[in-house]
Parts: C-alpha cells; sequence; structure tokens
C-alpha cells in the first residue's frame, strides 16, 4: 500500500511542479469553502474520535487538541484562504550575479517534491499540511495518529473531491490509512518517494522519527516554555502573560509550561501570580523558595524543570539574576519558545540575545509563535534544529533552490 501512495505522489509532485499560482490559487479557495460546507460531516466523523478518545481517559488538554466544531472548522478554511492569498515563492530567482567568464549564475525556489508527515491527535494539521505543500507544488503524504483517523480520513475525502473537481490531481494529497507502528516506520524509511519527513507530536514521536527514519527529518519539538519574570517587570502585564500562555489552551506547544522570577520581586510577584493561576485550577510545582512564600504551591522535582504538562500543571523557580535565569532556560528548555517580561531595555536585548530558542519573546505571550499568527496563514510544524529551518515553517521552509546558469557558449579550460 505504502509503495503506491509513494508512485502516486511522485507523479503527483511532477504535475504540480508544473501548476501555475492561479491553478494552485484557485484550488485552495475551493477547498476552503468546501470545508464548510460539509462540517456537519467533518464534526460528525470527529464525533467518532472524540467518544473513543473519552472511552480510553485521555486527558482534557489531548481530548481539546482531537476535537473539532464550527469555530474550528471556520480557522482551518480561513488558514488555507490565508495561505492562497500569499505570495507564492516558487520560481523566485535570486542572487543573480555576472561572474568574469560572463556567465550569469543565480538561484530559483523551486519546490522539495514529496513532502510526509507523521503526526498525532491534531486533524487541523491534515487542512494545514495540503494548505502549505499544494501552494508550494509538493505532494503531500500524511500518518496521523490513530486517535484522529476518522477526523483525517474525513478531511482529506473533501479535500480530494474538491481536487478533482477543480481538475487537479486528488493524490496531491494521500492518507495512510493504517496507524500501526509497523507502517510509520516503514513510511520512514521510504527514501524512494519521500524527499523529506516532518514529525508533528510529543516527544516519544519525534524521537522515533528522528532515530528510525533514513528520510531526511525536520525536526518539530515538544514546548517546555518559559516566562521570565525580571526584577524590573510591570506585574500587572506580567500575570496577564503567564495567564494567557498558560491557560489559554492547555495542549499546545507553545503553552507556557515554566516559570522563573527574579529573587527582589517574589514577595510581591509570587502571591498574585499563584492567585491567578488557583483560579484556573492550574498545580504550581516549585523550588523550596517559591513554596516559603505560597502554601499552595507543592515541591517540583529535577524532572519538572525540563517538562512539557499538556495539563494544569506548571513549575516555578526562583533565580538570584538574569544570568542564573538564562542559564536555567537553556538547560531545561526545548529550544521552542521563550518570554521575558521586562521594563529594562538592557535586560530585554541580554535576553534576545542568549537565550537558545526558536521564538523569543518581549513582553508578550508565547501563544503567539504559530503559523498564523506570524503572518504565514498556517504551518507545517515549529521547527526547533537550526538547519534548513526553524520556528514556525510557512511556505518558503517548503521549498528549496537549484542553480540556475545562463551562458553564451563558455566552456571551462
Amino acid at each position: 500500500m505504502l509503495e503506491l501512495l509513494g508512485k502516486n505522489a511522485k507523479k503527483a509532485a511532477i504535475l504540480l511542479g508544473k501548476a501555475g499560482i492561479e491553478e494552485k490559487n484557485q484550488a485552495l479557495l475551493a477547498v476552503a469553502d468546501a470545508l464548510e460546507c460539509k462540517k456537519e460531516y467533518l464534526i460528525e466523523e470527529n464525533q467518532k474520535d472524540i467518544e473513543y478518545a473519552k472511552k480510553n481517559h485521555m486527558s482534557e488538554a489531548l481530548i481539546d487538541r482531537l476535537a473539532i466544531n464550527d469555530s474550528r472548522i471556520k480557522g482551518m478554511a480561513e488558514g488555507i484562504r490565508q495561505v492562497a492569498s500569499l505570495e507564492d515563492p516558487i520560481g523566485a530567482v535570486s542572487d543573480m550575479r555576472k561572474r568574469p567568464n560572463g556567465l550569469m549564475i543565480g538561484k530559483k525556489r523551486v519546490p522539495i517534491g514529496v513532502i510526509g508527515i507523521i503526526y498525532e491527535s491534531r486533524p487541523n494539521v491534515t487542512a494545514d499540511a495540503f494548505s502549505l505543500t499544494f501552494k508550494t507544488g509538493n505532494a503531500v503524504i500524511l500518518r496521523g495518529g490513530s486517535d484522529a483517523i476518522n477526523s483525517n480520513k474525513a478531511i482529506t475525502n473533501v479535500i480530494r473531491e474538491t481536487l478533482e473537481g477543480c481538475g487537479v490531481t486528488p493524490d496531491a494529497i494521500q492518507l495512510v490509512t493504517d496507524t500501526s507502528r509497523a507502517i510509520a516506520t516503514k513510511m520512514m524509511q521510504m527514501n524512494e518517494y519521500i524527499d523529506v519527513l516532518i514529525p508533528r507530536g510529543g516527544a516519544g514521536l519525534i524521537q522515533s522519527v528522528v532515530k528510525n527514519a533514513t528520510v531526511p527529518v525536520i525536526e518539530t519539538g515538544t514546548g517546555n516554555c518559559h516566562v521570565y519574570v525580571d526584577k524590573d517587570a510591570d506585574l500587572d502585564m506580567a500575570v496577564r502573560i503567564i495567564d494567557n500562555a498558560k491557560t489559554q489552551r492547555l495542549g499546545t506547544c507553545n503553552t507556557c509550561e515554566s516559570l522563573v522570577i527574579h529573587k527582589d520581586i517574589v514577595e510581591e510577584a509570587v502571591p498574585v501570580i499563584v492567585s491567578a493561576l488557583k483560579a484556573k485550577e492550574i498545580e504550581i510545582r516549585g523550588d523550596k523558595e517559591s513554596r516559603n512564600l505560597d502554601s499552595y504551591i507543592i515541591p517540583a522535582t529535577e524532572e519538572d524543570w525540563g517538562m512539557e504538562y499538556l495539563d494544569r500543571i506548571i513549575s516555578m523557580k526562583i533565580v538570584d539574576d538574569m544570568d542564573e535565569a538564562i542559564a536555567h532556560i537553556n538547560r531545561y528548555n526545548t529550544k521552542h519558545s521563550e518570554a521575558i517580561v521586562t521594563e529594562n531595555y538592557h535586560n530585554a536585548q541580554k535576553f534576545l540575545n542568549e537565550i537558545d530558542a526558536a521564538a523569543v519573546y518581549v513582553n508578550a505571550s508565547t501563544r503567539f509563535t504559530d503559523g498564523f499568527e506570524f503572518g504565514f496563514g498556517a504551518e507545517i510544524g515549529i521547527s526547533t534544529q537550526k538547519i534548513h529551518a526553524r520556528g514556525p515553517m510557512g511556505l518558503e521552509a517548503l521549498t528549496t533552490t537549484k542553480f540556475i546558469i545562463y551562458g553564451d557558449g563558455q566552456i571551462r579550460g
């Protein structure tokens, strides 16, 4: 089965690489409309996954990631429309220069080819992945988790039917319906057909792909994101940012999981932060210094400092100075998103310069690390590695370049 998908994807990639801008955009807009028109069907199929998840006692945060509703379908459609409105990077020529021998050498942006995506319990990834790969002239092979299989099938069906109606190859998107680990491992080794593999999910999935894949991998990371409250922070702002970063959605990789607070302001800061988090039923696990300030805080273990909870839990660490805060964050973070709350320009710049992460914020919630919020329309994932792409991956991250050379008969002596 996988080999057939691979062959179909290779053929589709050739056709998509030749597709014009208007052809791609019109198909994307048609898919966005179709998803909204078929919302009852999508929600009905998603409900099967939700019921299965509840029977298997899936956590509140993970069920939230799995759920499809009117608002999220509208969000998927809007994301696709925004992708359609973005400038198409394919065909752009840059760095054209003339060599002393008269050769004109430049770079042209082209599709990667076939992109494989292995992901968990996030049906919106199906729509996001399609829109971005399609716009960039790539074919995509998707392998979602068993938890969302009905939802993923439904979204894929709507997309394929719409593409066919537009006269576009439906094999631009294909879904692996066998959710076994054996099939996933086999997909990781389809070098003949897949040009790059992108995992999206928890630490276990990502490490499994990195360990087992022979296909090149763009690693998207888990999110142990921190908010550091500096000694020069506006505390009202800090509370608002922490509340949003932690509680707006529990199950996302850009959710704040760890707090770091400067010792000079703890007597004022800790009670108001605890009060806000307690009101949202967030458990706080802290060091000895923080526990001495509020009895609501329970002891943290070494494991807590590096934990992506995806739950109503957060860690709290008190530090002596800025350098200790930066060292603690760089030691335990997952290179995803980190924030400082401060009114001190020097400290803000120091934090921006020295924190090792894909996205670093001053006085804003980590929840903004998202392709839609960054103006990419959607994202294929948030890369926490440093090669090829880093941070939310939009259109350009799904392209590569080739050198183009114009001559007038030059030969090398």
